[in-house]
């Protein structure tokens, strides 16, 4: 009995372990290719190829290994990714390339086919029939429109660029708009004027904004008064937060102190209270009064005198 449970609980997590893979697999996404790579990125044996970049779209590693690629629908399973290299585990929101040279003994991330064959990807989960996400690439004669993100103080915009007579063209890639975003079919796709292997489709120029401020600011008064300005706020949030910080930390322990009977409450104090103790106050510092009330306290004081009085007993005593 044991070992038969133990049977049926192995095939349950490996039934879910496959099924969590099979999930994870499904956040990859086709993201950007190159057909014709003439003066691009180069391979890690130097040369120049058609290249297929994939996003992990998720919020966790994903390990492609056991996956297929193919350009073509009626053979689903043209390449195989090998298992077992580490670079096969995509990191969250990261890109990885695969070369199409037609050179699959070249390493893991060469496939068995060139982009030139056909006009469609296909990327298959390791079951070899789920696609996971596949790509129609527009080819022939065009025009077709090149596009470009251009940044400016309303935020990001895609312009178009120009136009390609007809595709494929050298150096020239074919890739989301949106890193990894899918709106349906081959929409959300564009010619771009930029190729970004194992990176954002969308490049800004960063220092756009500030070779502007610079202008603005030549000599940075500005920047210094805005600087400042921030560290007094945030000094003054800070103050304001601990002063109030402070005020509720001396409620609460009145209150527990007037719930102890330790001390009353501020509202229960009268008027009269406060008077007698200014008055006992100024009294002590100005004349030198002391009133020393105390309960279940004996005060004995030595008090010499210089003469007897009448009334002293020592006149009802006779010698012996």
């Amino acid at each position: 009995m044991g070992k038969k449970l133990y049977i049926i609980l192995t095939g349950v997590l490996l039934l879910f372990g496959a099924r969590a893979a099979a999930q994870s697999q499904s956040d990859m996404r086709l993201n950007e290719i190159l057909v014709n790579n003439t003066d691009d990125y180069e391979d890690d044996y130097g040369h120049k190829h058609g290249w297929i970049e994939l996003f992990n779209t998720s919020r966790g590693t994903v390990d492609i290994g056991g996956c297929y690629i193919s350009n073509d629908r009626n053979n689903l399973k043209k390449y195989r990714i090998p298992k077992g290299d580490v670079l096969t585990k995509i990191k969250p929101r990261q890109h990885i390339v695969l070369w199409a040279d037609n050179m699959p003994l070249r390493g893991t991330f060469h496939v068995n086919f060139t982009l030139t064959e056909t006009d469609v990807l296909y990327f298959t989960s390791s079951n070899g029939r789920d696609i996971v996400d596949s790509l129609h690439f527009p080819t022939g004669e065009g025009p077709f429109p090149v596009m470009d993100y251009i940044a400016d103080s309303d935020g990001v915009r895609i312009e178009t660029k120009g136009s390609i007579a007809a595709y494929p063209v050298d150096n020239v890639s074919y890739g989301r708009l949106m890193d990894g975003e899918t709106t349906g079919g081959d929409s959300g796709w564009a010619f771009l004027v930029k190729t970004t292997p194992s990176s954002n489709n969308v490049i800004l120029d960063s220092e756009a904004a500030a070779q502007r401020f610079k202008e603005f600011d030549p000599v940075g008064i500005i920047m210094a008064i805005t600087a400042m300005s921030v560290v007094f706020v945030a000094l003054m949030l800070l103050y304001l937060i601990f002063k109030q910080i402070g005020r509720a930390a001396v409620r609460s322990g009145r209150k527990k102190a007037a719930r102890a009977g330790i001390i009353p409450h501020e509202d229960e104090i009268p008027g009269e209270v406060y008077a007698a103790i200014a008055t006992a106050v100024h009294l002590y510092i100005q004349q030198g009064e002391v009133h020393d009330v105390e309960n279940t306290i004996l005060t004995f004081r030595n008090i010499k005198r210089n003469y007897t009085p009448w009334n002293s007993k020592i006149y009802g005593l006779r010698k012996q």
